[in-house]
């Protein structure tokens, strides 16, 4: 018995020992294999019989082995020689793609992608793979290739007569005197029938035609009436926008419920607050419209054409004659000539008849050199030189030359410039399918 389990036991070593050695065996064969599936590949592309090679290359390159990358890199040079045929140069992306998802890619691996992007015209593809692989690696080579791309945009095919600044997406646009609101592509979202429009915020814009003053949505289906006598209105935004009566300004709402208080003047909200005037001084109220963020004290608080000041942290004020900065009510730069307000990035100001930039601490960031400026809508800016407008980067460097009759302010990739045919929409390729880096 004692025997039996001995030789049992030896057995059982034994076969533990054999599959040992197989499982090793298994694993030098695996690198064996890739290397001569490579070497007999590699016989036929030096007689430029590409076709015959990829299936050698296509086994080698699926073993997960110590020669896996060198196959890859030979069958991707297989499938770039038979572009063209056979669905090759999408087998060539995807095996592109399965590198550049795999962790620890390197930044050559995304360099190869953004070149082949860039050689084939789809600058997109190009700006979206050095994203990826900028995130991946930090690499400062990749971050000089999407510098050096990601100014490229495209051209809306749509023109209009006047184009509004961007907000949510859509500016308000005027074909033969009448308005809607077109998408930041140029396609209109409201048809141009409209004497007056709003812009477009939470789904709906305020309206008027013919005297009668409602709220439509974007069908263009009318979902609220005002009932109430009213001259005038302005921007709406947050569930707010102002009304003039024949005793003042109105706070109200989307479906034209009024506040208490009347103003002698009211902006547009952005960031939870409005520009106001009362007693002929100018503050921020909040959007209840009865407390003062920042007390009615000033000449005049700068706004943009849509009636933003930039919110309550930052904004420019007018007194005697000059421009000043305020940060969190407190005065940090100044005085400047003229201003426009923040939009998410420096803000253009004007000294010694030229336009520059400063931070929100009133420091100089672009010295001043332009004849007109917009101020920063995420990492560029429109500038007019010589009677044309461009785009200059946080750089100070131009990123579109000057080629457009104005220019306004980048708001989600896309912006309103006026071309020899009208108003159109440019929107940068860094932004198709996925939004930019900075």
């Amino acid at each position: 018995m004692k025997r039996t389990k001995r030789i049992l036991l030896g057995l059982a070593c034994a076969a533990l020992l054999a599959a040992s050695w197989a499982a090793a065996l298994t694993a030098k064969s695996g690198a064996d294999r890739q290397r001569e599936l490579i070497d007999e590949a590699a016989s036929y592309t030096d007689d430029e019989i590409y076709i015959l090679a990829v299936p050698l290359l296509e086994e080698a390159a699926s073993y997960q082995d110590e020669h896996t990358l060198e196959a890859e890199t030979a069958l991707k040079e297989v499938y770039l020689r038979l572009a063209g045929k056979d669905n090759y140069e999408r087998r060539y992306t995807e095996l592109l793609d399965k590198q550049m998802a795999r962790k620890g890619a390197g930044a050559d691996i995304f360099r190869e992608a953004a070149l082949y992007y860039l050689d084939k015209s789809k600058t997109a593809d190009a700006l979206s793979a050095l994203r990826d692989g900028i995130g991946k690696t930090g690499s400062g080579e990749l971050i000089r290739l999407y510098e050096e791309n990601r100014y490229g945009y495209t051209l809306s095919r749509d023109f209009y007569d006047k184009a509004a600044e961007l907000h949510c997406g859509t500016s308000q646009v005027a074909l033969n005197g009448r308005w809607g609101v077109a998408s930041a592509n140029g396609l209109l979202l409201i048809p141009c029938e409209y004497d007056k429009i709003s812009t477009f915020d939470g789904g709906r814009a305020i309206v008027q035609k013919d005297g009668v003053i409602s709220a439509v949505d974007g069908g263009d289906n009318r979902v609220a009436l005002l009932h109430e006598a009213a001259q005038d209105f302005g921007n709406y935004a947050e569930n707010r926008l102002s009304l003039k009566t024949a005793e003042g300004w109105l706070l109200a709402n989307g479906t034209f419920g009024t506040g208490p208080v009347l103003f002698e003047e009211l902006g547009m909200f952005s960031g939870g607050c409005a520009p106001a005037r009362l007693g002929g001084k100018w503050g921020l109220i909040d959007s209840g419209g009865e407390k003062w963020l920042l007390e009615p004290a000033y000449e005049e608080i700068v706004r943009d054409e849509l009636g933003r000041c930039g919110g309550p942290e930052t904004l420019f004020i007018r007194r005697n004659g000059g421009v000043y900065l305020l940060a969190d009510g407190q005065e940090t730069g100044g005085p400047y000539e003229d201003a426009r307000p923040f939009n998410g990035g420096w803000a253009a100001v004007k000294q010694g008849g030229k336009w520059g930039f400063v931070d929100a601490e009133g420091v100089i960031q672009v010295d001043f050199q332009f004849d007109d400026a917009r101020s920063f809508g995420q990492h560029l800016a429109a500038v007019e030189q010589e009677g044309l407008w461009g785009y200059v980067s946080l750089l100070g460097e131009m990123a579109i030359e000057p080629q457009f009759l104005e220019a306004k302010s980048f708001s989600g990739g896309s912006a309103p410039v006026h071309t020899g045919l009208g108003w159109q929409f440019i929107t940068l390729l860094e932004y198709e399918g996925g939004g930019g880096l900075f």
